[in-house]
């Protein structure tokens, strides 16, 4: 399974074909081996019987920790399509804590057409232009998973323009691929010398869509961990753990309204983990929910909404977790806070940021979840 695609933010190698040139300089150079001795020694060589000294190689640089952001529900309806009239500031202020990372990944809830048909017995139908893929990438937005119950709300035709859209951006999308192969492929990156696979998927399909929805053999669609289709998500993040050395899963999961995640979701996520992934991270109940480490790795239940028009309370609640990453293990996280304003996420400061990380952080007693603040 070959990934999405690669991007390198920090790579010391020395290229092939340097290598190359400089081992035939270096035969070109060298005595031939019948040239008289005194003849080497006259032009200041050394003799066969004594070594030449021969330059190091100069060591790659070695890996070093990176960080990840993450955000949750990102759409562009309503009050929030005016602001990408300047896709630069569409996500501002929180695009610096957004950038501030080595990468960032979110939760696109929409389909990026201007077309497809309305998927038919669906009350909520979202889509957004293309410059919704340039203000997620000028807010620093890397990966964006669309593995989500609004993915395909424009049918086939609207994913295929999605994803034909996503291949122009910056921003890389997974989730979703124009068959089951493409569909459960990750995103690779390549940061301070490691690497790390970011997939999407979705644990949450209306019944009369799923078939229509998931991805098949030769069929459009999405990648789910429902049904049949959790196992192979499984393989797929064990095949990847072989290949790279951290791996992601951004789940689209939960029940909307609710803080708690529903009762398999504990299962899913520690399978997940046995696969090999170091962070399983999501959303799609529309507000907070718990998280924190398990054993070396981090389990995220809901990041609530993010990009979003919303009403007061819960809704409005978000933040941005940001995870370190080091050698298939999350050695730290960091929970930002933050209150949707104007349908973007504004942090919290001071005392008001500490308050809303204990409300967060107390949802784990809440939810009887196993879940510490640091990796065992």
């Amino acid at each position: 399974m070959q990934p999405a695609s690669i991007r390198t933010r920090a790579r010391t190698a020395l290229p092939a074909g340097a290598a190359v040139l400089a081992l035939l300089l270096a035969a070109a150079c060298s005595p031939a081996d019948d040239e008289p001795e005194q003849l080497q020694e006259a032009a200041g060589g050394e003799s066969p019987s004594s070594p030449s000294p021969s330059a190091s190689p100069e060591p790659e640089a070695a890996a070093e920790p990176f960080t990840v952001a993450f955000g949750g529900d990102v759409m562009f309806e309503g009050m929030l399509r005016p602001r990408l009239e300047d896709p630069a500031t569409a996500l501002d202020p929180v695009s610096e804590h957004l950038s501030a990372a080595d990468l960032a990944m979110v939760n696109l809830e929409t389909a990026i057409t201007e077309g497809g048909t309305p998927a038919p017995g669906k009350e909520f139908l979202f889509r957004a232009p293309t410059t919704a893929l340039d203000a997620l990438s000028e807010a620093g937005v890397d990966v964006a998973t669309v593995a989500n119950n609004h993915g395909m709300d424009y049918g086939v035709d609207g994913l295929l323009d999605t994803l034909d859209n996503g291949d122009a951006s910056d921003v890389g999308l997974v989730g979703a691929g124009r068959d089951i192969e493409e569909a459960y492929t990750p995103h690779v990156a390549e940061v301070n010398g490691q690497s790390v696979a970011l997939f999407g998927a979705t644990d949450v399909l209306d019944d009369h869509l799923m078939a229509e929805w998931t991805a098949g053999e030769g069929k459009p669609g999405m990648a789910s961990t429902k049904g049949e289709m959790k196992q192979h998500m499984l393989d797929a993040v064990a095949g990847a753990a072989e290949q790279y050395d951290n791996v992601v899963v951004f789940l689209h999961w939960g029940l909307e309204g609710a803080h708690c995640p529903l009762p398999h979701a504990p299962t899913l996520a520690q399978e997940l983990v046995d696969a090999g992934a170091a962070a399983v991270v999501g959303g799609h109940a529309h507000v907070l929910s718990p998280g924190g480490f398990l054993g070396d790795s981090y389990v995220h239940y809901g990041l609530s909404n993010f990009v979003f028009y919303n009403f007061d309370g819960p809704t409005a609640e978000t933040g941005v977790l940001t995870l370190t990453f080091d050698q298939g293990s999350v050695t730290q996280a960091d929970w930002l806070p933050a209150q949707i304003q104007g349908g973007v996420p504004v942090p919290y400061e001071g005392e008001a940021a500490e308050g809303a990380a204990q409300t967060w952080t107390d949802m784990r007693n809440e939810c009887g979840l196993p879940l510490a603040d640091s990796p065992a």
